[in-house]
């Protein structure tokens, strides 16, 4: 084995977890008090952490070093994409944390992150492309980063033109993290022509693309709902109508969401004549008018949207709603029931003694305690 694999070998050294448990649980008495440790104790267990802690710093430290490493030096070191792949799986691991995501600029590693969007290899692209969602889902400060590295640009290309699609779906599922709930990223994406982009990937063949891009113009329509116009002027309308009839359920219920979406600020979307739309739903109604009630539990959103859009489009009730499949009995009941309690079964300790059952002397005990008298004055 050639020398420049050890970067990828270390991945497999972790923290000595097993050792943590079988310590954590020497210093358990099982009653649910805290032990006092000794110096000594808490000692090793505070630099046991500490090591840990470093250990992941220090093995980001070494996989930025490889990704600011050139191509040529690292094919002279045998080092493959596979490898490279490998290495950026361990480095979505550790980013995983949002301190540790942050962290990955401050130590250099978030500008070669972002070159690796434009490796040779599609699938280092689209690997890369998976890190840096991590990095920036649901954590303001690494979108901030993000945007200030022009880490934009390079998604948007592997977006719109990447010849491989997986690299493409990858891409948007990076920038629908960057720019929710993003005010500058999204107004980035708008400016960037990010619908027209949006409208080709509808088109693809790639359903997991597909379904990408439904639930970011869901997401973009419902932030702006103005950008309405835009999306019907280019013909966005027309494609979901079609998209309303795939076979896969969630190609449909986003297209339908859409629709909504449109049909709630854009009366000009409404095509009453449109008669394949027309056929599209009334087959909807008809499958799901046929459904088990276990079929009809996991379309409950596709059934309102149906009878939503049918109303819209033709203001009538749909036979669903004649039928009574809008909202079903056990969809009320649901939406008032608390959630179910799984937690207590399979989080309870294992430490405590459980609780023996109650004996004759105790039922005893607890009649004597009913039947004494409760005495007044002296």
């Amino acid at each position: 084995m050639k020398s420049g694999l050890r970067f990828v070998d270390m991945a497999k050294e972790g923290p000595n977890w097993d050792g943590l448990l079988k310590w954590s649980i020497a210093h358990s008495d099982g009653t649910g008090t805290a032990r006092k440790l000794s110096e000594d104790d808490r000692k090793w267990f505070m630099e046991a952490m500490q090591a840990q802690t470093i250990d992941v710093v220090k093995r980001m430290k070494e996989i930025t070093l490889v990704m600011q490493t050139p191509d040529n030096i690292l094919e002279e070191q045998g080092v493959t994409s596979t490898d490279l792949e490998g290495m950026l799986d361990e480095l979505q691991d550790h980013v995983e944390s949002i301190d540790m995501a942050n962290d990955l600029h401050s130590i250099g590693g978030l500008t070669p992150l972002l070159n690796y969007l434009k490796n040779s290899h599609a699938n280092i692209r689209a690997k890369a492309a998976e890190v840096v969602s991590t990095i920036v889902q649901n954590n303001p400060k690494s979108q901030q980063l993000v945007m200030d590295a022009n880490g934009m640009e390079p998604l948007l290309s592997n977006f719109t033109s990447d010849d491989d699609v997986t690299s493409r779906t990858k891409a948007l599922g990076a920038i629908s993290s960057l720019i929710r709930h993003n005010k500058p990223g999204i107004e980035a994406f708008r400016l960037s022509n990010g619908y027209a982009a949006l409208k080709d990937a509808l088109s693809s063949e790639s359903v997991r693309f597909q379904r990408k891009a439904l639930n970011l113009i869901q997401y973009l329509l419902q932030e702006n709902p103005s950008d309405c116009s835009v999306v019907t002027e280019l013909g966005f309308p027309r494609i979901l109508r079609h998209l309303a009839g795939s076979e896969d359920a969630e190609v449909r219920e986003g297209a339908l969401s859409g629709l909504h979406e449109l049909a709630k600020v854009e009366s000009s979307v409404v095509e009453k004549d449109d008669e394949k739309f027309k056929k599209v739903l009334e087959d909807r109604i008809n499958d799901i008018s046929m459904m088990s009630l276990e079929d009809l539990a996991a379309v409950r959103e596709e059934r309102q949207l149906v009878d939503s859009l049918w109303t819209a489009y033709y203001n009538e009730p749909s036979l669903l709603r004649e039928k009574g499949l809008v909202v079903l009995p056990e969809d009320e009941d649901d939406a008032q029931k608390p959630p179910p309690d799984v937690a207590s079964k399979v989080f309870k300790s294992p430490l405590r003694p459980p609780q023996r059952p109650p004996s004759s002397n105790d039922e005893k005990s607890k009649s004597d305690k009913k039947e004494t008298p409760l005495l007044l004055g002296p």
